[in-house]
Protein backbone atom coordinates (compact mmCIF):
# COMPACT_ATOMS: atom_id res chain seq x y z
CA UNK A 1 0.00 0.00 0.00
CA UNK A 2 1.52 3.31 -0.91
CA UNK A 3 3.07 5.13 2.47
CA UNK A 4 2.42 8.61 0.95
CA UNK A 5 -1.42 7.94 0.43
CA UNK A 6 -1.60 6.67 4.18
CA UNK A 7 0.45 9.69 5.80
CA UNK A 8 -1.60 12.07 3.61
CA UNK A 9 -5.29 10.65 4.87
CA UNK A 10 -3.95 10.92 8.37
CA UNK A 11 -3.09 14.15 7.69
CA UNK A 12 -6.29 14.99 6.12
CA UNK A 13 -8.09 13.44 9.36
CA UNK A 14 -5.84 15.52 12.05
CA UNK A 15 -6.09 19.01 9.94
CA UNK A 16 -10.27 18.31 9.87
CA UNK A 17 -9.95 18.02 14.20
CA UNK A 18 -7.42 20.70 14.63
CA UNK A 19 -9.10 23.25 12.65
CA UNK A 20 -12.18 22.37 14.41
CA UNK A 21 -10.94 23.43 17.31
CA UNK A 22 -9.54 19.70 18.63
CA UNK A 23 -7.33 19.38 20.91
CA UNK A 24 -3.45 18.17 20.01
CA UNK A 25 -3.51 14.92 21.51
CA UNK A 26 -6.36 13.96 19.92
CA UNK A 27 -5.22 14.91 16.81
CA UNK A 28 -1.96 13.20 17.03
CA UNK A 29 -3.53 10.18 18.61
CA UNK A 30 -5.88 9.63 15.55
CA UNK A 31 -2.83 10.50 13.09
CA UNK A 32 -0.92 7.21 14.37
CA UNK A 33 -4.25 5.35 14.83
CA UNK A 34 -4.64 5.48 11.38
CA UNK A 35 -1.51 4.60 10.23
CA UNK A 36 -0.76 1.90 12.35
CA UNK A 37 -4.36 0.75 11.14
CA UNK A 38 -2.84 0.67 7.98
CA UNK A 39 0.42 -1.54 8.49
CA UNK A 40 2.71 1.55 9.00
CA UNK A 41 5.55 1.23 11.63
CA UNK A 42 7.50 3.62 13.91
CA UNK A 43 4.57 6.13 12.77
CA UNK A 44 5.36 9.57 14.86
CA UNK A 45 3.09 13.30 14.95
CA UNK A 46 4.26 16.49 15.90
CA UNK A 47 1.00 18.77 16.09
CA UNK A 48 1.08 22.39 17.02
CA UNK A 49 -1.94 24.96 16.19
CA UNK A 50 -0.66 26.05 13.22
CA UNK A 51 0.93 22.85 11.60
CA UNK A 52 1.29 19.32 11.60
CA UNK A 53 4.16 17.18 10.86
CA UNK A 54 4.37 13.54 10.03
CA UNK A 55 7.04 10.95 9.71
CA UNK A 56 6.31 7.24 9.16
CA UNK A 57 8.06 3.95 8.09
CA UNK A 58 6.47 1.09 6.00
CA UNK A 59 7.42 -2.83 6.82
CA UNK A 60 10.22 -2.35 3.70
CA UNK A 61 12.07 0.70 5.19
CA UNK A 62 10.92 3.43 3.69
CA UNK A 63 10.72 6.42 5.30
CA UNK A 64 8.45 9.26 4.79
CA UNK A 65 7.51 12.61 6.16
CA UNK A 66 5.02 15.08 5.39
CA UNK A 67 3.94 18.69 6.70
CA UNK A 68 0.73 20.06 6.57
CA UNK A 69 0.38 23.76 7.40
CA UNK A 70 -2.83 25.37 9.43
CA UNK A 71 -4.39 28.22 8.36
CA UNK A 72 -8.20 28.24 9.99
CA UNK A 73 -9.01 27.75 12.83
CA UNK A 74 -12.86 27.47 14.01
CA UNK A 75 -15.09 25.51 16.42
CA UNK A 76 -17.34 22.60 14.99
CA UNK A 77 -17.65 19.22 17.61
CA UNK A 78 -19.74 17.36 15.38
CA UNK A 79 -16.47 16.92 12.70
CA UNK A 80 -14.26 15.81 15.56
CA UNK A 81 -17.00 13.42 16.88
CA UNK A 82 -16.67 12.00 13.06
CA UNK A 83 -13.25 11.80 12.37
CA UNK A 84 -12.48 10.36 15.59
CA UNK A 85 -15.10 7.11 15.31
CA UNK A 86 -13.96 6.62 11.43
CA UNK A 87 -10.46 6.76 12.86
CA UNK A 88 -11.46 3.77 15.75
CA UNK A 89 -13.33 2.13 12.79
CA UNK A 90 -10.18 1.21 9.96
CA UNK A 91 -9.33 -1.38 12.10
CA UNK A 92 -12.25 -3.22 13.25
CA UNK A 93 -14.58 -2.85 10.26
CA UNK A 94 -11.63 -3.20 8.15
CA UNK A 95 -12.45 0.28 6.11
CA UNK A 96 -10.38 0.32 2.89
CA UNK A 97 -8.38 3.52 2.59
CA UNK A 98 -9.74 4.57 -0.38
CA UNK A 99 -13.58 4.24 1.88
CA UNK A 100 -11.57 6.45 4.62
CA UNK A 101 -10.48 9.16 2.04
CA UNK A 102 -14.13 9.65 0.49
CA UNK A 103 -15.19 10.06 4.13
CA UNK A 104 -12.69 12.37 5.43
CA UNK A 105 -13.68 14.78 2.37
CA UNK A 106 -17.39 14.65 2.71
CA UNK A 107 -16.86 15.34 6.45
CA UNK A 108 -14.66 18.57 5.58
CA UNK A 109 -16.99 19.62 3.21
CA UNK A 110 -19.77 19.45 5.36
CA UNK A 111 -21.28 22.94 6.36
CA UNK A 112 -21.82 23.57 10.04
CA UNK A 113 -25.03 25.66 10.38
CA UNK A 114 -27.33 27.68 7.74
CA UNK A 115 -26.71 31.36 7.83
CA UNK A 116 -29.58 32.01 9.54
CA UNK A 117 -29.59 29.27 12.34
CA UNK A 118 -25.83 30.72 13.43
CA UNK A 119 -27.24 34.39 13.37
CA UNK A 120 -30.19 33.55 15.41
CA UNK A 121 -28.55 31.52 18.21
CA UNK A 122 -25.72 33.49 18.54
CA UNK A 123 -28.50 35.76 19.48
CA UNK A 124 -29.72 33.82 22.09
CA UNK A 125 -26.27 33.15 23.54
CA UNK A 126 -25.54 36.96 23.87
CA UNK A 127 -29.03 37.45 25.83
CA UNK A 128 -28.61 34.61 27.89
CA UNK A 129 -25.18 35.43 29.22
CA UNK A 130 -26.68 38.86 29.48
CA UNK A 131 -29.47 37.75 31.86
CA UNK A 132 -26.84 35.27 33.75
CA UNK A 133 -24.57 38.42 34.94
CA UNK A 134 -27.75 40.50 35.85
CA UNK A 135 -29.76 42.03 33.29
CA UNK A 136 -33.05 42.25 32.74
CA UNK A 137 -35.75 41.57 30.03
CA UNK A 138 -35.07 44.87 28.00
CA UNK A 139 -31.02 43.95 28.52
CA UNK A 140 -31.85 40.75 26.94
CA UNK A 141 -33.96 42.05 23.81
CA UNK A 142 -30.45 44.21 22.93
CA UNK A 143 -27.97 42.09 23.63
CA UNK A 144 -29.94 39.52 21.28
CA UNK A 145 -29.96 41.61 18.48
CA UNK A 146 -26.00 43.15 19.21
CA UNK A 147 -25.23 39.42 19.55
CA UNK A 148 -26.93 38.78 15.71
CA UNK A 149 -25.12 42.06 14.56
CA UNK A 150 -21.50 41.22 15.57
CA UNK A 151 -21.73 37.24 14.34
CA UNK A 152 -23.03 38.78 11.14
CA UNK A 153 -19.95 41.44 10.54
CA UNK A 154 -17.44 38.22 12.23
CA UNK A 155 -18.81 36.25 9.45
CA UNK A 156 -18.71 38.48 7.25
CA UNK A 157 -15.11 39.48 7.66
CA UNK A 158 -13.99 36.62 8.00
CA UNK A 159 -15.60 35.14 4.43
CA UNK A 160 -13.08 37.55 3.21
CA UNK A 161 -10.14 37.16 5.60
CA UNK A 162 -9.73 39.80 7.50
CA UNK A 163 -7.84 39.36 10.08
CA UNK A 164 -8.64 37.41 12.90
CA UNK A 165 -7.36 40.62 15.60
CA UNK A 166 -9.30 43.13 13.86
CA UNK A 167 -12.51 41.46 13.30
CA UNK A 168 -12.17 40.92 17.39
CA UNK A 169 -11.25 44.79 17.81
CA UNK A 170 -14.55 45.43 15.93
CA UNK A 171 -16.84 43.30 17.36
CA UNK A 172 -15.57 44.87 20.91
CA UNK A 173 -16.35 47.96 19.39
CA UNK A 174 -19.92 47.67 17.79
CA UNK A 175 -20.63 45.93 21.00
CA UNK A 176 -19.90 48.62 23.26
CA UNK A 177 -21.23 51.05 21.03
CA UNK A 178 -24.69 49.85 20.58
CA UNK A 179 -24.84 48.59 24.48
CA UNK A 180 -23.91 52.73 24.81
CA UNK A 181 -26.76 53.81 22.47
CA UNK A 182 -29.45 51.91 23.47
CA UNK A 183 -28.69 52.88 27.16
CA UNK A 184 -28.39 55.95 25.74
CA UNK A 185 -32.06 56.24 24.47
CA UNK A 186 -33.54 54.29 27.21
CA UNK A 187 -34.36 50.85 25.34
CA UNK A 188 -31.84 49.34 28.36
CA UNK A 189 -30.68 49.82 31.72
CA UNK A 190 -27.83 48.04 32.28
CA UNK A 191 -25.23 48.96 30.09
CA UNK A 192 -22.69 46.56 31.82
CA UNK A 193 -24.71 43.59 31.61
CA UNK A 194 -25.03 44.03 28.08
CA UNK A 195 -21.33 44.49 26.87
CA UNK A 196 -20.38 41.86 28.79
CA UNK A 197 -23.13 39.40 27.39
CA UNK A 198 -22.66 40.77 23.98
CA UNK A 199 -18.69 39.88 23.92
CA UNK A 200 -19.19 36.78 25.20
CA UNK A 201 -19.43 35.38 21.93
CA UNK A 202 -15.94 36.59 20.98
CA UNK A 203 -14.28 35.56 24.00
CA UNK A 204 -12.05 32.42 23.39
CA UNK A 205 -13.35 29.67 25.39
CA UNK A 206 -12.60 26.86 23.52
CA UNK A 207 -8.73 28.34 23.03
CA UNK A 208 -8.25 28.83 26.87
CA UNK A 209 -9.68 25.57 27.60
CA UNK A 210 -7.18 23.74 25.19
CA UNK A 211 -4.42 25.74 26.46
CA UNK A 212 -4.58 24.61 29.95
CA UNK A 213 -5.57 21.01 28.91
CA UNK A 214 -2.67 20.68 26.14
CA UNK A 215 -0.32 22.06 29.40
CA UNK A 216 -1.26 19.74 31.35
CA UNK A 217 -0.84 16.92 29.01
CA UNK A 218 2.60 17.91 28.28
CA UNK A 219 1.97 19.60 25.26
CA UNK A 220 4.09 22.67 26.00
CA UNK A 221 4.47 24.35 22.55
CA UNK A 222 0.88 23.98 21.94
CA UNK A 223 -0.45 24.97 25.09
CA UNK A 224 1.78 27.43 25.57
CA UNK A 225 0.94 28.57 21.62
CA UNK A 226 -3.04 28.42 22.36
CA UNK A 227 -2.59 30.33 25.31
CA UNK A 228 -0.75 33.05 23.74
CA UNK A 229 -3.64 33.07 21.22
CA UNK A 230 -6.44 33.18 23.93
CA UNK A 231 -5.05 36.10 25.40
CA UNK A 232 -4.61 38.07 21.96
CA UNK A 233 -7.85 37.75 21.50
CA UNK A 234 -9.15 38.82 25.00
CA UNK A 235 -6.32 42.11 24.22
CA UNK A 236 -8.89 42.80 20.94
CA UNK A 237 -11.91 42.63 22.50
CA UNK A 238 -10.90 44.82 25.55
CA UNK A 239 -9.06 47.12 23.05
CA UNK A 240 -12.12 47.33 21.03
CA UNK A 241 -14.48 47.91 23.69
CA UNK A 242 -12.20 50.50 25.02
CA UNK A 243 -11.98 52.67 22.07
CA UNK A 244 -15.68 53.11 21.60
CA UNK A 245 -16.73 53.74 25.70
CA UNK A 246 -13.96 56.16 25.69
CA UNK A 247 -15.02 57.90 22.46
CA UNK A 248 -18.43 58.17 23.78
CA UNK A 249 -17.29 59.44 27.26
CA UNK A 250 -15.87 62.49 25.83
CA UNK A 251 -18.26 63.20 23.19
CA UNK A 252 -21.56 62.53 25.28
CA UNK A 253 -20.26 62.19 28.86
CA UNK A 254 -20.08 59.21 31.22
CA UNK A 255 -22.72 56.63 31.46
CA UNK A 256 -23.33 55.49 35.53
CA UNK A 257 -25.40 52.93 36.43
CA UNK A 258 -27.30 53.13 32.87
CA UNK A 259 -28.28 56.90 33.52
CA UNK A 260 -26.54 59.71 31.18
Amino acid sequence: MNIYKIISVASEAGKIILESGGETYRVEETIIRICDAYGLICSESFVMPTGIIISAQDRDGKIISLVKRIKNRTVDLEKISRVNDLSRNIKSKNLSLEFVEKELKIISETPRFNFKTTLFFSGIAASFFTLLFGGNIYDFIISFFIGIIIKYISLLLSSININQFFINVLGGAIAAFLALVSVKLNFAQNLDTIIIGSIMLLVPGLAITNAIRDTIAGDLVAGLSRGAEAFLVAIAIAVGSGISIKLWSDYFGIIIGGIL
